[in-house]
Parts: structure tokens; sequence; C-alpha cells
């Protein structure tokens, strides 16, 4: 949320550094995310001075220009070569000096001392679209006579500049989406040291001007509308906002509008109450009607979209249809336009849940909806109404053209808290003051019902929606005294608590060392994804999917089944931002439905899962003068998992492998242990990566942290000496059948020689013209060892005539 510092200084008196405004926010818990100035005219004019044009004669080498004469105040006078047709002396001109930056949409253009045709030039004298004031190019700007040379062109044209903060609003804090929530705020901190208190402009010359359109309300659903309240204003002149108003809205990335829109956006973020604004004219029947129409009804919303609406859509109609979606969506025929001439003007309090659903259902995020979601306060609506009458009256020549239409059935009432002083002393630490804690209470609003020694009672404010118990005013006293104010005591008192083994977030670390060491980048990706990745591959079953009931788009309507598609969304943000050799990996959640012939409405029927996902793709290593560049490839990425496996001390002779495809996975192995699927690793299949319009080849890991630790428990990882009697190395050539992989031949030798066999590993592995086409030769290398005493030649023989028997009997191999 972005808020003027200027806008703000007009309901509080204040003259602080904007920093030190920042900082004074962020403690109070409106965390000041970032802050940028704004300037009403780009660049600000620096560099553009009044200048008077003291002769103009005509360039010797060109029939199209004038050379000029011009004053800058202070007796400087410097020549300028000018194109335009209405330059004369006598003129009061701005000038762009020699340095001045002027901006074409967001082209910089720097004016330099140049020689035109072989004459001099040193400044511009420039058209009003060249200094950003208007479009108009016919000629140079001439400026009132009065005008004295030498004057900034910046104090000329009241130019504005401004600090704009973007605001981090949590959504408990709904108090404070307005400049007056901000203001009143920032004055109940500073009313500690000295007299401040946030105040709106008054509203009291409101009065009603005659009674000539009178439209009445009804409500019908008054849980959906706890209050609403409307007057009409007639001989209305739609017209373009005054430069103040239009400024005004500029300043928060608002797009101006019309007087009327404009004023309602205004008072919307002057007090954080919508409103919105009818063609009186388009109303049927001259009456306003809250209530809700029959499901599958159509209404056409402001953006041309037919919506069908749902039975618990609240609407504001008229006696024949809908108008508006109340409180998210204006409709495209009852709108403000350039031939409106009277209006009914609304100020409501609607049902947060009730706009909440609404909005999530249609996907229609507005101003309105996000303060109205989370509570507007219902005693804003009737200040905000005469506020923008008023401004409407003022500035379009209106008239208030009837009474106030006030339906308010059931009063809201204030919450009412009791406030122990010991339980302040006791969740903060340290001791406030009573009558301080008084003070900070009625700088926030709060009313003291009643005051002992012992606690106190009090009211709390209606637009105060978040404060409930007595710990949320404690926190607002927090708040305001000051979070750095609470001193740390010397004592510290901690539980000891039993951690089961192996610690999660300990295995969870070596892992992420690991990784990192190796070049690795941890990334966090959205657990709500698109339900579309899942629908469009048979990899995944659709129907096991998490679904959101309101969910905020289509992009975010389900919870994820795989860290996958978040990993491919970072790698396809990454290269097209030219970073192309991509090293990644993730711990995070997965979610799918255990059972999808049952009820989904129960958590009973949801599993959630711990995965650790790893990318890569590009170069694994660049190359440099002493080493060429590797590209990533399926083997790089089996490597990293085998370390990581070896890292948590899993035994890989439990570890069985066995190749595998799917539509994601052009080629892949899948992982299990103890008969448990482990995790999966290969390379992403074309028409996977084609999903995210992805061209490089992407190699991808995911494996189940759960049964990562749950293995980790049963492997125990024990001290052993260097063994002090050699080992013997023994290799075999070994032609076998085609489907026949390395993981049966390294099973098999395991099986065949427990105590000895140390290592197998493949070292070659051929298939060729030279062999059948059914048939593929391994070279695999054999490690013996005995820990006690030397090998001698008749051991090792009988270990690889048992390997070469269990071969040729158990796989049909031929030994070469």
């Amino acid at each position: 949320m972005k808020v003027s510092y200027d806008w703000i200084k007009e309901y509080v008196n204040v003259n602080l550094d904007p920093e030190k405004v920042a900082e004074i926010l962020t403690n109070t818990g409106l965390e000041v995310e970032g802050t940028e100035e704004y300037e009403s005219v780009k660049g600000g004019l620096e560099g553009v001075i009044i200048g008077e044009v003291l002769n103009v004669r005509k360039h010797p080498n060109a029939d199209n220009l004038s050379l000029t004469e011009v004053n800058l105040g202070n007796g400087k006078t410097v020549p300028v070569v000018c194109g335009a047709p209405n330059v004369k002396a006598g003129q009061k001109v701005p000038v762009a000096t020699v340095g001045t930056i002027l901006y074409d949409d967001d082209k910089a253009i720097k004016i330099k001392k140049s020689k035109i045709r072989g004459e001099v030039s040193e400044g511009m004298i420039c058209a009003e679209d060249e200094l950003g004031l208007g479009t108009s190019h016919d000629g140079i700007m001439v400026l009132d006579n009065k005008a004295t040379a030498g004057t900034p062109a910046s104090a000329y044209f009241n130019i504005k500049k401004e600090t704009v903060y973007e605001i981090g609003l949590t959504p408990n804090r709904i108090d404070g989406a307005s400049h007056f929530g901000v203001a009143r705020d920032l004055a109940a901190y500073l009313n500690q040291f000295e007299k401040k208190q946030a105040q709106l402009p008054s509203v009291d010359l409101f009065k009603v001007d005659n009674n000539n359109l009178i439209i009445p309300v009804q409500i019908e659903n008054t849980e959906a509308c706890p209050r609403y309240t409307g007057l009409t204003m007639t001989n209305i002149k739609v017209a373009p906002s005054p430069d103040w108003l239009q400024n005004r809205l500029k300043s928060i990335g608002l797009t101006p509008i019309n007087n009327v829109v404009d004023i309602t956006n205004f008072v919307l973020h002057e007090t954080g109450q919508p409103l919105h604004a009818f063609d009186a004219d388009k109303i049927s029947g001259k009456k306003v009607i809250v209530k809700t129409l029959k499901k599958g009804s159509k209404f056409v919303t402001l953006d041309g979209e037919e919506r069908m609406l749902s039975e618990n859509d609240l609407m504001i109609c008229n006696e024949q249809e809908g108008m508006c979606i109340a409180g998210v969506f204006g409709g495209i025929d009852s709108g403000v336009s350039e031939t409106t001439r009277s209006i009914f003007l609304e100020s409501a309090r609607f049902d947060p849940v009730f706009i909440r659903k609404t909005s999530r259902r249609h996907l229609l995020n507005t101003d309105a909806s996000f303060r109205f979601e989370r509570g507007a306060d219902p005693e804003m609506t009737l200040y905000a109404l005469k506020r923008a009458a008023l401004l409407i009256k003022e500035i379009t020549g209106a008239q208030i053209s009837s009474p106030i239409q006030d339906e308010y059935p059931v009063p809201f009432t204030p919450v009412v808290l009791t406030l122990y002083f010991k339980n302040i002393d006791r969740l903060i630490g340290n001791i406030i003051p009573e009558e301080k804690i008084v003070h900070i209470l009625k700088s926030l609003d709060f009313e003291i019902v009643e005051e002992t020694d012992i606690y106190l009672s009090l009211k709390v404010p209606l637009y105060r929606v978040d404060v409930t118990r007595e710990a949320d005013v404690i926190e607002e006293i927090l708040r305001i005294y000051g979070y750095n104010q609470v001193v740390t005591g010397q004592q510290s008192n901690i539980s000891i608590n039993y951690f089961e083994k192996p610690d999660k977030e300990k295995v969870v670390n070596q892992i992420s060392d690991l990784l990192s060491s190796n070049g690795f980048f941890e990334i966090m990706s959205n657990s709500l994804t698109k339900s579309s990745y899942y629908e469009k591959n048979t990899a995944f079953d659709e129907k096991l999917s998490v679904k959101l009931f309101n969910p905020l788009s289509q992009d975010l309507n389900v919870m994820r089944q795989s860290l996958l598609f978040g990993g491919l969304e970072a790698i396809i943000y990454n290269i097209n931002r030219k970073r192309r050799n991509l090293k990644l990996f993730e711990f995070g959640t997965c979610y799918r439905i255990k059972n999808k012939e049952k009820a989904t409405d129960s958590t009973r029927n949801f599993k959630e899962e711990q995965k650790l996902a790893i990318l890569v793709s590009g170069n694994a290593e660049d190359g440099s003068w002493n080493q060429n560049e590797r590209k990533a490839d399926f083997y790089y990425l089996k490597g990293i998992v085998g370390r990581i496996l070896q890292r948590t001390g899993i035994n890989d002779q439990n570890i069985f492998t066995s190749g595998e495809t799917s539509e994601i996975f052009s080629e892949a192995l899948k992982y299990s242990i103890n008969g448990k699927e482990l995790g999966w690793l290969g390379t992403i299949s074309k028409a996977t990566l084609d999903q995210l319009e992805i061209k490089q080849p992407v190699f991808f890991a995911e494996f189940s942290l759960n049964t990562i630790i749950n293995n980790i428990k049963n492997s125990v990882i024990q001290y052993k000496p260097l063994p002090k009697y050699p080992e013997v190395k023994r290799d075999l050539s070994l032609l076998l059948d085609k489907n026949v992989n390395f993981d049966q031949i390294r099973d098999l030798a395991f099986k065949t020689e427990k105590r000895l066999l140390k290592k197998v590993k493949i070292f070659d592995l051929y298939e060729g013209d030279k062999i059948s086409n059914d048939k593929k030769s391994y070279a695999v290398n054999f490690t013996i060892q005995d820990t006690e005493k030397t090998l001698t030649d008749k051991q090792i023989d009988k270990i690889m005539r048992n390997l070469i028997q269990v071969y040729t009997s158990k796989l049909g191999a031929e030994i070469r």
C-alpha cells in the first residue's frame, strides 16, 4: 500500500524527516518496506529556468531556425537556436539550460552546448510537451509577462515533490489502510512526547440544497449489509479533476479518470471507506435495493466481462436489475460517464465474509474489496459520504438534492474488555507506569469505562476489528510504547526438551551444506500452484490434487503434489534473465488426497509429505584456464544424489534402483529402500519442459525427506579404523542381455560374497556392431579386502570363480 508523506501531514501536524517517520511507522507495526520520490513532472524541471527573450534574428544558414538571445536572470544571457515559429522578443519562456535532463516518456534527453548549422546554442526554449506539462507542440510555451527571469520553472509551475512510502500492511491492520489511519498511528506515537492528534477535515458545512431527487434505500439482506448510506446530487459537470486532486492520486500510483470518480478514490484513500457513485438517471424505478439475486443470474461488470452470479453474491440493484457487485466491482451500465448529470452516492458497511467469498469466487481484487473483506469502520460511512459530497459540490458545482438515506437497523456495539495491569507487566516484561498506559490507550481512541488500581475497563474503537482480547490491547500498548524500550533481563529461563533422533533440522542442514558447497542455491516456491500442471500430465492423478474453495487466482488454485513445477518456474525465470547455468534445490511440503473415492472435506483424507528436490540445467561446472566446462547431465545428478545418501549415512546396499519412464521423465531411475519408494531422478521430458517453454535440458531429482530420515534411524554410523591389510581389485568383462542392469550385477555380487567384497563399480559399458543387438558388455571392477589378514591368491580366485558361476547361472552371462 502506498501512502504520501505530504498527504499524511494534512491530518497531523508533523515536520519530521521522512526517514524518521518511516522508522516510527515501522516500529509501530506499519512496516515501511520502501520509499520513493514522487514528482508531478518527471525530473522535477530541474535546470529549467524562466528566461526573457531579448532579441530574435533569422538563422543565416537555415530558413526555419531563429537565433535568440535569452536573459536567464542575474545578468546572465545565453544564445539559443530556436525552431519555433512563435518566438518573439520580449517573451517570457521556459529555458532548459545546459546539463538539464528532459524526459520523453522513459527516454532521457540531456541538453548540451552545441552548434546548430554553425551557430552556438546553449540551451533550449521549450514547448509544453517537452517539459511534460501538456501535449501541445505547436510552438514554444509563452508565459505571463509578469514572470521573473531567473525563476526556477519548478517554483513557477508549482511542481510537487514528495516522499511516498510503500507499507507492507498485515491482514489484521485494516485500520491503517488509509492516509488518516497512518496519521492516527503516527500521532499516537508522537503524543507520548508532545500533544498530537490526527484530525480529519470538518464536514460541518454539509447541508442539503434541495429535495429534487429522492432515491430511497431498502436492505433485504441485513446480515450481508448491516449499514447503507446514500444521497443524490444534481447539476454535476463531469470533467477532468483539478491538478491538486490528480497529483494526490498519481502520487500513490492511481490514474485520474474524472472529477467524480477521482473524489471517491481520494476519499477512499483518505479515510479507508470505499464509496461508489451511480448515474442516477440509470437507476430504474428510482430506488436502490441491497439484496442477492438468483443463482445463475448474469451480470456484466465494468471490465466488460459477463459473470454468473451465486445466490450468495450481494448486489446493489434498482427495481429491475443489478447495478453493482456490492463492495467489489461496479456494473458496466450504471457508472459515471461524461454525460452524467446526477448521481446517487453510496457509502456502506458490508459483511467481510460475504465480500471475501464473492471476491474470490469472481477473482476480483479491488481497493474496495480489500478493505471491506477485512472489516471497514461502520462509523466512517457517514463522514466519508459527507466529505465526498462536499468535494463534489466544490469541484463540480453540483447540488445535494436529497437528505442522507441511512439504513442502520442494528448499530454496532464496541467490544468491552478488562485489562489487568499485572498482565501488562507479565507479558511485556517491563513495568510501564499506569498513567502512561492510560495516556497511550486514549491516544489510540480506547474509551476508559472504569479505572482502578488493579484493572481498566475499556471500550475498543469500532475501527479496530482486530482487538478482541486482553492480549491484543497489551500489544497495542507495546507497539506505541516501543518494542525497543523493552529491556532484556540478565536471566534466561529455558526448558529442556527431548528431541527425537535423528534431528530433522540437523539432517536438513547437513544436506543443505553439502549441496551449497557444491554450488547449489536453495529456492523456496509457493505451495499453491496451477491445477493445469497436473491436468496435462498423466504422471500425476489430477483427482488427488487438494483444491482451494476460494482461490486467489486460477494460477494458485491447488496445493502442489510435487516440487517439480515450482522448480521449473524458477528455472525459466532465471533463463529469461540470462542465467542459464542453474543448480537449485528445495525442501518443501507436498499435498495430496489419500483416497479420491472418499469425501475430501475432512483433513483426515489429506496427506502432507516433506520432500527434497534438486534441479540442474546448463553447465554443472564452468570452464576456466585449467579445466573445460562440464555440461549437467543425468550422471552428474546421480552422483550428487549418491553423495547425499552417503552423507546421511544410509547404507547403499539397502537401496534398490530401477530404470523407469513416465510422462515427466524421458529417462529415470526409481530409488527404493527396504521395499519403500525413496525417490526419483531423471531427465525431464520435452513435453513437460514445453509446458513452461523451457528450451534447454533439465535434470530433476525428488526424494521423500520423511523416508530418508526414517532410514537414518535404522542406519548406525560407527567409527572404523583404517584397514591394516591391502585391498585387491579384480575385473570381469560380462556379455549380458540388454534388459540386465548394473543394480542386478551389484546386488548379486554382494549376496554371493558378503564378508570380503567391499565395492562393485562399472568402468565401461559397450553396445555396438561388434556384439549382438540384444546384448551389452559390462566391464566391472570388484574390490576385495580382509580387515584381519592379507588375502591369498587362493581366496581371491575362489571369490572370482563364485562370482563367475553366479553370473552365468543367474544372468546368463558370457565371460569375455
